[in-house]
């Protein structure tokens, strides 16, 4: 028997109404998130067409096996980075003007798999064995109206299709719970005298993936309690009636990462020889939505931890990317070097309690915001309901400094 696919109604009016403004197909990217029963699918965004220059236009590339992999997985990525915790894209559709017969299923299947190895590259997390690792596929044919759903095993290459239901649901969002956090971050990276000729942004992601084993072995306090995994995380909660006092449930999550170590323990100091360090500083708003069906809290920390190491990555990307666009050098020579990193911005998904997010540098303006929320998620949005989650005139703004220096004593190190 396939999985089945929960999907929220408005999404069945946004794909019927599509317009493949003469093209044979159109394609995009399906939103939700797993559990083990069954997927959850909240939003769809279409994949923004890419501009072709004049001599493209003269041959243009309307054949579904000419689908731009590379486009449609750039799109992933960056859609990727406007989910919070929780959220996963749990794979694409496609409509065309006829019924494809098995070769378009094989593009359709390379399509998915080319998604997710993408987005994995970045991820400063791993999947569990437990976890779902099917994602989905489906085609809508225009004229027939006809729907194929089906599923691939993204662990396993060699995965063949496999059927799977899709079924509407209204207001599927509109009770999902939140869990919100601030982090003090407080990365130290050390460059050694071979690693300080290394680019800025080779030796941020070293240093972010020895941090991220800290925020995956740290301690989650919901709502001041820590709770066994397996626990349904509403436990001891009012159970709510009906999805409007459902909607404002809401949990406070703290994150411990130091705990005094036990008596059996060794603790070790180690002086390393440094030509220079790259801090990361500052506090971020992290979010995390899971569905209200039986919440385990393993779940509910598993996303919050996603979205701390997802939105400190995600931002360090940007910066990088910014500071490439830009042509703006590295100070090699100079003894210091900072960088303000992007803020984050929420926004909320129409009729849904969940929200999304992008990120916002000091001279960008709300409309450039709202702008690239439309291009994105190709879903209008109102300035207003724009939510500035971090101020950006403040002590607390997340900075990145670059310092050459000749010594680093190292804090103890725990065994």
């Amino acid at each position: 028997m396939g999985r089945t696919y929960i999907v929220e109604e408005t999404i069945g009016q946004y794909l019927s109404n599509l317009n493949l403004q003469g093209k044979s197909f159109v394609s995009g990217l399906l939103i939700g998130q797993c559990s083990s029963q069954k997927d959850y699918v909240i939003l769809a965004t279409r994949t923004p067409p890419k501009e072709e220059n004049n001599e493209n236009l003269k041959h243009p590339k309307d054949k579904v096996d000419n689908l731009d992999e590379e486009w449609a997985t750039e799109h992933a990525n960056q859609v990727s980075r406007m989910l919070p915790g929780g959220l996963l894209v749990l794979g694409v559709f496609i409509i065309t003007t006829l019924e494809m017969g098995n070769d378009f299923q094989n593009t359709l299947r390379r399509l998915v798999f080319a998604v997710e190895k993408s987005m994995n590259k970045k991820r400063l997390w791993n999947f569990t064995e437990e976890e779902v690792s099917d994602r989905v596929t489906l085609h809508i044919c225009s004229s027939t109206k006809k729907i194929l759903c089906r599923t691939y095993d993204i662990h396993d290459p060699k995965s063949s299709a496999k059927p799977a239901d899709w079924k509407y649901q209204n207001g599927l969002s509109t009770s999902w719970l939140s869990l919100e956090c601030t982090v003090h971050i407080n990365i130290h990276i050390p460059l050694s005298t071979t690693s300080v000729s290394y680019p800025l942004e080779k030796n941020t992601k070293n240093g972010l993936a020895r941090w991220a084993k800290q925020i995956e072995n740290g301690v989650y306090l919901i709502n001041g309690q820590v709770k066994a995994e397996d626990c349904d995380l509403l436990e001891g909660q009012k159970k709510p009636r009906g999805n409007a006092q459902a909607s404002s449930c809401s949990f406070d999550v703290r994150v411990l990462t130091q705990l005094l170590l036990n008596s059996d323990h060794r603790s070790t100091a180690t002086v390393q020889i440094c030509s220079g360090s790259v801090n990361l500083k500052g506090a971020v708003k992290c979010r995390a939505y899971i569905h209200s069906n039986k919440p385990k809290v393993k779940d509910a920390v598993q996303a919050v931890k996603r979205d701390i190491l997802n939105t400190v990555a995600d931002r360090c990307e940007i910066l990088f990317e910014d500071l490439l666009l830009n042509e703006i050098p590295e100070k090699k020579d100079s003894e210091k070097e900072f960088h303000i990193l992007p803020h984050r911005v929420f926004v909320p998904i129409p009729g849904s309690t969940v929200m999304l997010c992008d990120y916002k540098f000091g001279d960008e303006s709300a409309e450039e915001i709202r702008d690239h929320f439309i291009e994105m998620l190709d879903h209008r949005i109102q300035i207003e309901d724009l939510e500035i989650a971090e101020e950006i005139n403040t002590g607390n703004s997340m900075m990145l400094f670059k310092n050459l220096i000749r010594l680093l004593l190292r804090l103890p190190m725990r065994h």
